[in-house]
């Protein structure tokens, strides 16, 4: 546990249902913030409900915390957490050029998803959320079988498999925490902006042309930026059109 970050809890189990779920479950007797490590997940999931997919070998984790800010901020640790996983990946395999930043909550590797994150909330008190789960899979050595992939998702991809890095889960969280408890201390001390900046820095497909996906429409346009809330903002022949949730497509 080089450089594990003061201040966080480090729980693995050998096997689980969901980190996620897990988090849900021991929230409320957390003194701080926990990383919990699950190195056999059983029912994993990702956005929107979808299954999230766990051979042996691959990272399956949460972080929870007690967050204090209002909904609206705390939904931007997505961010956050984007930023910690591209420097743990870095810190692996010692590249830069291979890993991008794809809004909301993915991670490419040679435009291949690596890894996924899944913000919930792991418990209410008071009428507020009183815990963040913050959920992360990384392929670090399978990539899931992509024959059931909606048309034109990005297909999976494994760390292992782009780059030769071959690293375990417990190794990988280490690092994770480190990067993690600094991008952390970034937002809570400064706020949004210097995320957003450094986020952008790293956008996949920045300046092209992209499609966003809802349930109920779909808008094409080119990738502008990210708004001060966090927002996809596209610009359209209808003008900028800032979207708050969607599936990106390339």
């Amino acid at each position: 546990m080089n450089n594990w970050p003061d201040g966080y809890g480090r729980r693995v189990l050998a096997e689980v249902d969901s980190t996620n779920a897990e988090a849900q479950r021991i929230a409320s007797s957390l003194t701080g913030p926990e990383w919990i490590l699950g190195l056999s997940q059983k029912a994993g999931r990702g956005r929107r409900g979808r299954p999230w997919t766990d051979p042996t070998g691959n990272f399956a984790g949460t972080l929870v915390l007690r967050p204090t800010e209002t909904p609206d901020l705390i939904a931007l640790r997505s961010f956050v957490a984007s930023l910690a996983l591209f420097d743990a990946f870095v810190d692996v395999t010692g590249r830069t050029e291979p890993f991008s930043l794809k809004w909301p909550n993915d991670v490419l590797l040679n435009g291949g998803k690596v890894a996924g994150i899944l913000l919930e909330s792991a418990g209410f008190a008071g009428g507020q959320m009183s815990h963040l789960a913050i959920g992360i899979g990384v392929n670090l050595k399978h990539a899931p079988d992509a024959a059931h992939l909606e048309k034109r998702s990005v297909p999976p991809v494994s760390l292992l498999s782009e780059t030769g890095a071959d690293v375990d889960p417990e190794t990988f969280l280490d690092l994770l925490a480190a990067a993690y408890a600094r991008w952390e201390t970034q937002f809570t001390t400064y706020g949004f902006d210097p995320i957003r900046t450094a986020w952008l820095a790293r956008a996949a497909r920045l300046g092209e042309e992209i499609t966003a996906r809802t349930s109920r429409d779909e808008t094409v346009g080119t990738f502008e930026t990210v708004d001060s809330a966090g927002n996809l903002v596209l610009k359209t022949p209808k003008g900028p059109v800032a979207i708050p949730a969607a599936d990106i497509f390339f």
